[in-house]
């Protein structure tokens, strides 16, 4: 059955909308080679969107011909702002962007467990809203539109709401009420931190090419987003991708309903990570644990290993537990010179890591074969191509499925730019469908 004139125009103008912000402003003449519709269905369009105040003349194409066909239009950029948060257990980042996705102002503010909840909550809202007032957003027509918020922690799929999980801090849930009621104008949503980095990976970051892959978070904690055939998965419960509780060999007891410590999350947590380097040797005296220092000593561990390549030939694989290369045969070991020694702790931590990430992906692998494996959050980027290869190289040996393994692009700000992504994806939605003319 032939859709109605009014159904047609819906359809025709979102696709105009939807390539005017993938590619920028567009002539009526581009639009029309981009489309494929008529010169007098474009030129209606363009009346329409125009007239409903969703797009305006922003300039000129560079043809030397100048006139209607030469104009440029464009999405009208501050008919709304957009706000994306990226809430962690200790901190909270903030940014604004207008309808487009540029950015207007953005800032952050650390939230220590000492503060209590009320005052934890009202330090995040209290950023959203110095945020949004430097932006210009406070109020008027410019004022927040929606806000797309990223937390740890699980969704459920039927209510959108942030479950009560244990280990995570009270303020968590309040902040997102706390919110609602602060910009009563404004369409809140919140999703989980891994899942809002799985999307910006596929949009903007290592997973651009691929419509089904797996991002394993590497962090403080650690999880999984599933993305199969171009789809976000999240399960009956909203728990697709709890990888943190998964039982993997090498760990001193299994997980707990309430309790991660005894899976996989034990063996490549932040946490986990600097007590590994500092079995292989490593110097790891910074001042503080966790994820930022778990990122730096993987870095660090690359950077050493790497030159460990171009300064001396391996005198073998080692272990962590001895901190020592071990012997070949009945040969006693060599001693190496320190900077070889120091390269090859790094080069043995990193081989220790790899193994145990693979463990977990190689899990994953076996029940869904995505193909790809991006390695996210501070880990991932900081251990790059190099950690990322030693991981492939070990998926090979231990599952028949290929599966390619990529750092992440984006790295810590994957999760807000996954926010501002699905906070834009909402307010177009509702501000890019004109009204039915009949």
């Amino acid at each position: 059955m032939p859709a109605s004139p009014s159904t047609a125009r819906a359809i025709n103008d979102r696709l105009a909308l939807s390539l005017l912000q993938q590619e920028g402003p567009l002539t009526a003449g581009q639009l029309k080679q981009l489309t494929g519709l008529s010169r007098p269905t474009v030129a209606d369009l363009v009346e329409r969107l125009t007239a409903s105040g969703l797009i305006t003349v922003v300039g000129e194409s560079g043809e030397q011909r100048r006139g209607p066909n030469a104009r440029l239009y464009g999405i009208v950029a501050d008919r709304a702002c957009l706000a994306a948060l990226d809430v962690r257990t200790e901190s909270v980042s903030v940014l604004v962007s207008d309808l487009v996705g540029r950015v207007l102002a953005e800032g952050a503010v650390p939230v220590g467990p000492e503060a209590g909840e009320a005052a934890a909550v009202e330090q995040a809202v209290g950023l959203v809203e110095r945020v949004a007032k430097e932006a210009g957003a406070s109020g008027g027509a410019g004022q927040l539109h929606t806000v797309g918020i990223g937390a740890p922690g699980l969704v459920d799929p039927a209510t959108g709401e942030l479950r009560d999980s244990a280990g995570l801090p009270a303020w968590h849930r309040r902040t997102v009420a706390a919110l609602q009621e602060r910009f009563p104008q404004a369409r809140v949503s919140v999703e989980n931190e891994t899942n809002l980095a799985a999307l910006a990976e596929q949009r903007e970051g290592a997973a651009r090419d691929r419509d089904t892959f797996v991002l394993l978070w590497l962090d403080d904690s650690c999880g999984a987003a599933v993305v199969l055939d171009g789809s976000l998965r999240r399960g009956a419960s909203g728990g697709t991708g709890e990888i943190g509780f998964l039982p993997v060999p090498g760990t001193r007891a299994l997980p707990s309903a309430t309790d991660c410590s005894g899976g996989f999350h034990s063996l490549v947590g932040a946490t986990a990570i600097v007590e590994l380097a500092a079995e292989c040797g490593m110097a790891t005296d910074w001042s503080a644990t966790g994820d930022s220092v778990a990122a730096r000593v993987v870095a660090e561990a690359v950077r050493l290993a790497g030159d460990a390549g171009d300064a001396a030939p391996q005198r073998g694989a080692g272990n962590c537990a001895t901190g020592h290369d071990e012997p070949a045969g009945d040969r006693r070991p060599v001693p190496a010179p320190p900077a070889e020694r120091t390269a090859g702790r790094a080069t043995r931590f990193l081989d220790t890591l790899a193994d145990r990430i693979a463990l977990g992906v190689a899990a994953v692998v076996a029940i869904l074969d995505p193909g790809c494996v991006v390695l996210g959050g501070e880990i991932g980027p900081a251990g790059a191509a190099a950690l990322a290869a030693r991981v492939e190289e070990r998926l090979r040996r231990m599952s028949p499925l290929a599966t390619e393994v990529r750092a992440s692009a984006l790295g810590g700000a994957a999760v807000l730019r996954g926010a501002l992504l699905t906070a834009r994806e909402r307010a177009q939605d509702e501000l890019f469908a004109p009204p039915d003319r009949g």
